[in-house]
């Protein structure tokens, strides 16, 4: 099976082709570009230096959320449009569950941890279990105090992973002497991610048509919320 996966949740993104669980390529950048601008790109690119048509992918993945909102409706409006374009398959992925697999080989406790703003973070933790990794806790869009709480609950290292990692780490590092952070080539969320969780968890299980291809966002936009607190007034 072929997989092409793509993450566009935060500011970095990347693109990643993957046959039967062997990575094939990857192309990821972290400059702050405008992903509608370099997602195509990066697509192109790396299936021509894989030597593969994007006629042959047989399932497109793509993070799907938490993160930006943004960047998770470019990224799932990229496959989305390929997969429909092409009639084959796709599958939403946690970036939350795809960014854990750069903990694979620890035996560290992994803490997943994108920014989501007004000292908030989209969490979950996560484990080697050896043959994958595995999940502890649901996605979640929590504040730091709360996670603060959550940590100090568990008697092992833990390492910090994604792009709310170093704001996790800074945070805490003071109160709590067993946090690390992930090194930084390991700490973004990546697109082999993506079609690693794809593969291990034999999510293509749960393929759908593009048409059934969703966002998760964990939360409102801030306009919405804004929207949602204005009508609550109003009602007032």
């Amino acid at each position: 099976m072929k997989i092409l996966a793509v993450d566009a949740s935060a500011v970095s993104a990347s693109v990643a082709v993957m046959e039967d669980g062997k990575l094939l390529g990857e192309f990821f950048l972290n400059v702050g570009l405008t992903h509608s601008c370099t997602l195509m790109p990066m697509i192109e690119s790396v299936l021509r230096y894989a030597q593969i048509a994007v006629s042959d992918i047989d399932l497109f993945a793509v993070s799907n959320g938490p993160g930006s909102f943004t960047g998770v409706r470019i990224g799932v409006s990229t496959v989305k449009g390929l997969a429909e374009g092409l009639g084959k398959p796709c599958i939403g992925v946690s970036t939350l569950l795809s960014m854990a697999q750069n903990g694979k080989g620890t035996q560290d406790l992994i803490c997943c941890a994108m920014d989501a703003r007004c000292r908030q973070v989209y969490t979950a933790l996560f484990e080697d279990a050896g043959c994958k990794v595995v999940r502890l806790t649901e996605d979640d869009a929590i504040s730091l105090d709360a996670l603060a709480q959550l940590l100090q609950a568990q008697n092992r290292p833990i390492q910090f992973v994604g792009d709310g990692a170093k704001l996790c780490y800074d945070t805490f590092r003071e109160t709590m002497p067993n946090v690390k952070l992930a090194a930084e080539p390991i700490r973004f969320q990546r697109a082999s991610g993506v079609a690693t969780a794809v593969w291990e968890n034999k999510l293509y299980e749960q393929a759908v048509s593009a048409d059934a291809l969703a966002v998760s966002y964990l939360r409102l936009s801030q306009a919405e919320r804004e929207r949602k607190q204005k009508m609550e007034a109003e009602r007032k």
